[in-house]
């Protein structure tokens, strides 16, 4: 997700960083060897650890083999003020990692035959363009939405409910005129197109977007801690990591004190999780409980190819491509498909590596700091 007016914050003074704590670890399967720079006290734990000494990273990495944690490390604080530590229980921001989630739905309703992926957005929701399908929304090429770096003054922070953030979202859509036409020509980067695809869910479902991620999604995955949470329920919920954004002048200062943050990011950005809860929904997708095995290779596999151009570049990989909600990339010969979030204040990353086994989960409180420890993951997991 795209910061808004970080420059209007008022400084924090950073607190120290906490040192790490291993929250869990379980060994390998017999005769499945795991590498020791991935085992605890190995090079990515040692890296993780010093880039919280460096007040670089706060948060939780968790790398996972064939089902089975192999490492679980949190560091940092989830809220500077009071003290508190980030545990392997912390909630954090997952930004445009929700996009797994929403096309998770998309595809389950498809699926169910609900709908179709190359059914017409009019065919669901009024005032729209008639040319532009789901699929398109689903892999950014619709044209539809707000360039994802917007000008001026935010939109929508007066909304106070998620009905609001959706109706007001759909508004502003509808108003504003396609960064290309016609469909499907280009792959340009879209919040707001999933914002769409949030509200196909509700109207096709019959039960709210919220409603039917939790009980199709977050329920059916087991992630009991998994949840769309409103800028009250941030600012004050225990458990919920504050987010804390870069500053220009240097420092961090916590986003969800700032009159920028809003009600939620919706269904493009708005889930908070834990690393655990996230393990769960890698296992539950390629186990096939979210999805029967042919839909989700639909939803994984990759659908346009993208270029240096189409956003922040898949560390290491030599080939991309966008699928449905996932990027699907490989790295060192080896497949590699997930997604990345970002907001004020918060940085998150899913990997499934499903020729390997593995799976890495990093999420943190800290804006653009997962960076070097997905690099090295994909390193290490893929060489």
């Amino acid at each position: 997700m795209a910061s808004s007016r970080r420059s209007l914050l008022g400084l924090l003074t950073a607190a120290p960083v906490a040192a790490g704590v291993l929250a869990t670890s379980a060994p390998a399967a017999a005769g499945d060897r795991v590498p020791g720079d991935l085992r605890p006290g190995g090079a990515y734990d040692r890296l993780a650890a010093k880039l919280a000494a460096e007040d670089k990273f706060s948060g939780t990495v968790l790398l996972a083999r064939r089902g089975r944690t192999v490492l679980a490390r949190t560091h940092g604080l989830a809220h500077k003020g009071s003290g508190v530590p980030n545990t392997v229980d912390t909630v954090f921001c997952l930004g445009s990692v929700t996009k797994v989630f929403t096309a998770v739905a998309i595809a389950q309703l498809a699926e169910r035959g609900s709908l179709t992926f190359h059914d017409k957005l009019s065919a669901h929701l009024d005032g729209f363009p008639p040319d532009v399908t789901l699929h398109q929304l689903l892999t950014h090429t619709s044209g539809l939405g707000r360039p994802a770096l917007g000008q001026g003054e935010p939109v929508g922070l007066d909304w106070d409910s998620f009905e609001e953030f959706m109706d007001g979202t759909l508004d502003v859509v509808r108003n504003t005129p396609a960064q290309f036409t016609p469909p499907g020509i280009r792959h340009v980067y879209s919040n707001d197109g999933y914002a769409l695809l949030g509200a196909v869910v509700a109207r096709v479902s019959g039960q709210s977007y919220v409603d039917y991620v939790r009980d199709n999604v977050f329920e059916a995955a087991g992630m009991t801690r998994t949840a769309f949470h409103s800028r009250p329920e941030v600012r004050t919920g225990e458990g919920i990591a504050h987010p804390y954004a870069n500053q220009p002048s240097g420092g961090r200062a916590d986003f969800s004190e700032s009159p920028y943050f809003p009600f939620t990011y919706g269904p493009a950005g708005g889930a908070y999780s834990t690393a655990p809860d996230m393990l769960r929904f890698a296992r539950a997708l390629t186990s096939h409980e979210l999805l029967g095995e042919p839909f989700t290779g639909l939803l994984t596999s990759g659908k346009v190819p993208l270029s240096s151009s189409d956003g922040p570049a898949d560390p290491l990989a030599s080939v991309s491509f966008y699928g449905y909600g996932h990027r699907d990339s490989v790295v060192n010969g080896t497949r590699v498909h997930g997604h990345s979030g970002s907001a004020p204040g918060a940085s998150a990353r899913l990997d499934l590596f499903p020729e390997k086994g593995w799976v890495s989960v990093v999420l943190s409180n800290y804006d653009n700091a997962v960076g070097p420890l997905v690099e090295q993951s994909r390193e290490l997991i893929t060489r």
